[in-house]
């Protein structure tokens, strides 16, 4: 059978090919064999939460993942509905669970979906852990344990659950979103086909802020952009939107709403260097946060000068949350980030949010009364 490596974020193929059933089974049971050699007999019972996104049958492949969890003895936590990455990752540590396993591809083309997984704290795992995953693969799926989803939530194995009320009190919590509902802002949000669509506008629902969604239904071929990325040209149809109902700001998250794009009111792209500084300068000046930055090596040099400006210590690691997260738990970061668009923040969690990070953007133009345009000359 197919060899399954993990890279920077677990592993991803295409749908039909390498990504089948019988290795989405062949991984669950990886990851349950890495659970049982990691943690005590009696720690297993804290259980795994399981989510997907909105790619060609996620859910499908989430309860797939789920009966070898359960399989193996180990309670699953399953999200009800496409649920953001950081949703997921949120829940781990709101639940204590062990860790999580999510079915998304995030921001790949649309013949692809992938099986990420995260430890306790919600993070991404080490680089030593995807290995000792790896190693506990079995070779086919004769090694796979299972049990029919019907039979683990009879003896409640398997537990369904809605995952966004918890979040998105958690969300309320770091922000205080009732001066961005009353601001009267227009927000052209792009959910990119994906996760974010409904989580993210539940948060200013009510107010004298207007929401134009656009992608936010479902459909697993993406149209309008080549993939559910926050670059462009995926983002042009959001720019132009931004343009034409004259919007105070554009924001774009990814698939499975863990990374971010932004456009200033003009229309025009701020890119995710210059956006990576915006979110370590409003924590800095607005919310007075002084802990250290953690960037990757393909990130910008800005943040060097803001940490000399600031006396805020940054750290340099290698590409990808596999790295990120660690020293972020290690140094007690204010935010981590990446290339990608995907920031995840020290007061929240060790992994990328999405919408989070959109709060923030809207809170530094509310705290500061700057446009996006105005925002960016301050770097």
């Amino acid at each position: 059978m197919t060899d399954i490596v993990f890279g920077t974020d677990g592993w991803r193929g295409k749908v039909a090919e390498t990504y089948t059933f019988a290795n989405v089974r062949r991984c669950a049971q990886g990851f349950a064999e890495y659970l049982r050699d990691t943690f005590k007999p009696a720690e297993l019972a804290r259980g795994v939460v399981i989510g997907h996104d909105k790619r060609f049958s996620g859910r499908e492949f989430a309860l797939a993942a789920a009966e070898v969890i359960t399989g193996n003895g180990i309670p699953v936590h399953f999200c009800q509905g496409p649920t953001p990455t950081p949703a997921i990752s949120f829940q781990v540590v709101h639940l204590g669970a062990l860790g999580a396993i999510n079915i998304t591809a995030s921001h790949n083309p649309p013949a692809d979906n992938g099986f990420k997984v995260r430890d306790p704290q919600g993070g991404a795992i080490d680089p030593d852990g995807l290995k000792r995953i790896e190693s506990f693969i079995p070779s086919s799926v004769s090694g796979v344990r299972r049990i029919p989803a019907v039979q683990a939530e009879a003896v409640d194995l398997l537990r369904f659950f809605d995952a966004k009320p918890a979040y998105l009190a958690r969300i309320r919590e770091l922000v205080d979103v009732e001066p961005i509902k009353d601001a009267g802002l227009t927000v052209v949000y792009d959910a990119m086909w994906g996760n974010g669509a409904g989580w993210f506008d539940e948060l200013l629902a009510g107010g004298k802020t207007r929401i134009v969604p656009i992608h936010a239904g479902t459909n697993p071929d993406f149209p309008e952009m080549q993939r559910p990325e926050p670059i462009r040209p995926n983002v042009d149809v959001c720019l132009a939107t931004v343009a034409e109902v004259g919007a105070d700001v554009g924001i774009i998250n990814d698939g499975d709403a863990d990374r971010i794009g932004l456009a200033d009111e003009n229309g025009q792209f701020i890119d995710q260097l210059r956006a990576y500084g915006l979110m370590a300068l409003y924590l800095i000046t607005v919310r007075g946060d002084h802990r250290p930055i953690v960037k990757a090596l393909s990130t910008t040099g800005m943040l060097e000068i803001l940490g000399k400006k600031y006396d805020v210590d940054v750290h340099e690691v290698g590409v990808g949350f596999k790295y990120v997260a660690p020293k972020m738990l290690e140094t007690g970061a204010m935010i981590g980030g990446e290339e990608s668009g995907g920031y995840a923040f020290g007061s929240h969690l060790p992994e990328r949010d999405g919408i989070l990070a959109a709060m923030y953007v809207l809170d530094f133009m509310v705290q500061t009364g700057k446009k996006p345009s105005e925002l960016v000359e301050m770097l």
